[in-house]
């Protein structure tokens, strides 16, 4: 049987214009239209790990767009070429990919070690004193299924973690983050805040699939992490006779209001520390990692990232280009602000 190999692969992030490419991708998205002189053509967006790339089948639309749907891995031949500053694929050919796929060519995976990370979390999850959450935790590490789904997902579609393992590198980094933050402030309930960091996000698990590319579930986009991870909670509870009902409460209000307001989908904000706590924790986690892969990625010449939409701003990326006094060429603030920022 055929095989996609890692090391036969053309990248996305290295394709340039006029350049010949045969590889494979998988197809993000899948739209039919028609040109104004009434012929059909299909547009694709193509990636892999490395990124995305709008495509076009001008020839033979209608017969090759009917080959292949919306998450297919295909075999594609074309040409890049420039549209309006953009790189974009002229297909000449395209079939569906029947061999085996290397998962790695369209899923990134966390840089860190798997084993390493997991060993770490158990560690901070035994320091843990009270009883309840004891047992609590030991219900979610012993359950199989559940560590199999957790060591693998991701944290997010988009941002954050957003990889293979993503979703246990992010929930260990908020674990010892707690342990940080609770030593720091020892009226925080330690034993709570470090559970609720552990359990914050399990619901990710059945929120998100990660087959070749990372999408919601219909669970995901029916009812959300944060509901899945309380009934996946309250099954774990329902196993532990005389299980604290206030813990529980409390466990259940740490799920639900991590997101810290209703605008970032928290059903509730936080009512206690702990729960102001764990939502900064998440809160932090989350951005460091993913300005830090924004700032990575970026290609711009120069001290200054690219504009971040999502947190609407230049982001210094080095040294200061100059530091000396500015020159008087006649523009006004506002002229020097654009060219500026």
């Amino acid at each position: 049987m055929n095989r996609a190999v890692e090391t036969d692969h053309i990248w996305i992030k290295d394709l340039r214009e006029r350049e010949q490419v045969e590889g494979l991708y998988v197809v993000r998205q899948k739209k039919t239209g028609v040109t104004r002189k009434g012929d059909p053509f299909v547009s694709i967006t193509l990636a892999d790990r490395t990124g995305e790339i709008e495509a076009r089948i001008w020839e033979k639309a209608d017969e090759l767009g009917a080959l292949f749907s919306e998450g297919d891995v295909v075999k594609v031949t074309g040409t890049v070429n420039s549209y309006r500053d953009q790189i974009q694929l002229t297909i000449m050919a395209l079939g569906p990919w029947e061999g085996e796929v290397d998962q790695s060519i369209f899923m990134e995976s966390t840089q860190k070690d798997i084993s390493q990370m997991l060993a770490s979390l158990m560690a901070i999850l035994q320091e843990v004193g009270d009883p309840d959450l004891k047992k609590l935790s030991h219900k979610f590490l012993n359950d199989t299924q559940f560590m199999e789904r957790f060591k693998k997902a991701p944290a997010a579609k988009h941002f954050h973690h957003n990889y293979l393992g993503g979703l246990l590198e992010h929930t260990h980094s908020v674990c010892e983050l707690a342990r940080l933050i609770s030593a720091h402030y020892p009226e925080l309930d330690r034993d709570l805040l470090i559970t609720g960091a552990f359990l914050h996000d399990i619901g990710k698990i059945k929120e998100l699939s990660y087959d070749l590319h990372i999408d919601y579930t219909d669970e995901g986009r029916l009812v959300g992490h944060l509901v899945l991870g309380c009934v996946m909670l309250e099954e774990k509870i329902d196993q532990i006779k005389g299980f604290s009902q206030e813990i529980a409460l409390r466990l259940k209000h740490l799920i639900l209001s991590h997101h810290g307001e209703f605008e970032f989908g928290s059903p509730k904000r936080p009512k206690f520390k702990e729960a102001f706590a764990l939502h900064l924790i998440d809160d932090l986690d989350a951005k460091m990692n993913g300005l830090g892969r924004f700032m990575e990625r970026d290609t711009k010449e120069g001290s200054w990232t690219e504009y971040n939409r999502l947190f609407e701003r230049y982001f210094l990326k080095g040294h200061m280009d100059s530091l000396g006094e500015p020159q008087d060429n006649g523009e006004d603030l506002e002229d020097k602000q654009e060219r500026l920022f």
